[in-house]
């Protein structure tokens, strides 16, 4: 699998920008800092996933001035000819077309199966120092990428969830009635029964990874260390009975206080909280680790390379992680950004440089 073209219109920085990295070794795209080096990888992002990792508003991605960007992709699995497109609309809120070979995806897992993606990012440490909310994202990325089927039961519970909330939100606060309390028994039980689902195939995904992980971590940081991911749930005992235990602060608040969208991944470093103890640099080679194990499952679970992004992390590493880490990097397409001179261990295939493209 191999991006060879991505062409981006009123995105970001950008006007029009076409670029054709190297579909099987490694791009690395130099400029100066503010110069649209990052706005490449999000635009390559976008397309895998149809969000950002720079921000949660869609409108922010489009040109200023502007009010619709485009982002067009072709990439080849094999011999097949596969393009992607999206399209974002500014309006009262900003509207997302998103398509695969001309047609819409029906779900997340379409994209993951179009586009599989591993990112590193200076700002990725925060799967291990940020809030409960940035690991459920990365694992829910995860898991779709390893299993496409996954993708469905995820976005089942989003919708389940919603309606619920809608339901709760509809009440304003006051006591429901017997009718409204069975209808929202009916949605409880369905959430009950997709949560239950949801929480079984992340600790089968935490399982599978904690010994990948592991390992990653003691090649990149140069030293033994146990570590381990903790699956941490909002509740006790059975989702059903805990939804109906907390129906009158749910009431409250008009919205659904337990549940796997609720939950999180506790990740321990020697038996510490790596989110509250660990050092800087334990963090961030945490976060390395757990990338690197993530693509590592989805090579051998889905027998694909995911396209690999390196946002300036180089300049995030101390010499001696920076070499480890090139040394830890799969085969396969590998698009890098950088400001500072090309590590000396990275061997690009092209260089791109983006000043004045802008």
């Amino acid at each position: 699998m191999g991006l060879r073209e991505l062409e981006v219109r009123n995105f970001r920085l950008f006007d029009h920008l076409v670029v054709r990295p190297d579909p099987d070794a490694i791009t690395v795209f130099v400029s100066a800092n503010g110069t649209g080096k990052t706005s490449v990888l999000e635009a390559v992002f976008a397309l895998a996933t149809a969000s950002s990792f720079r921000t949660g508003t869609a409108g922010d991605m489009i040109r200023n001035g502007s009010d619709l960007a485009e982002v067009h992709g072709v990439l080849f699995h094999h011999e097949r000819r596969v393009s992607l497109d999206l399209t974002l609309t500014r309006g009262t809120r900003t509207t997302k077309r998103m398509l695969v070979n001309g047609q819409r995806p029906r779900s997340r897992a379409d994209l993951s199966e179009a586009l599989p993606i591993t990112i590193f990012t200076p700002e990725g440490v925060d799967v291990v120092r940020g809030g409960p909310e940035a690991r459920r994202s990365f694992f829910s990325i995860l898991m779709t990428d390893v299993k496409l089927q996954a993708g469905e039961l995820i976005e089942r519970y989003a919708r389940v969830l919603s309606q619920r909330n809608a339901v709760l939100r509809s009440w304003r606060g006051e006591r429901p009635s017997l009718q409204q309390r069975d209808e929202i028994a009916v949605w409880s039980t369905d959430l009950a029964h997709l949560g239950e689902d949801l929480v079984h195939s992340r600790m089968e995904l935490l399982d599978a990874l904690e010994p990948r992980v592991a390992q990653s971590y003691r090649r990149l940081a140069g030293q033994t260390a146990h570590v381990g991911l903790e699956y941490v749930p909002s509740w006790s005992g059975v989702l059903f009975d805990a939804l109906e235990q907390t129906l009158e602060d749910d009431r409250v608040r008009g919205f659904t206080t337990v549940g796997p969208h609720r939950d999180d991944v506790r990740i321990l470093l020697d038996e510490r909280d790596a989110r509250h103890q660990a050092s800087q640099g334990e963090q961030r080679s945490l976060a390395l680790a757990i990338r690197l194990a993530g693509d590592e499952l989805v090579r051998e679970r889905r027998g694909v390379d995911p396209l690999v992004l390196l946002d300036d992390v180089f300049s995030e590493l101390d010499p001696g992680r920076g070499e480890r880490l090139l040394s830890l990097l799969p085969p396969g397409q590998t698009l890098v950004t950088t400001a500072s001179p090309i590590p000396s261990g990275l061997h690009p295939a092209v260089t791109i440089d983006l000043t004045d493209m802008a």
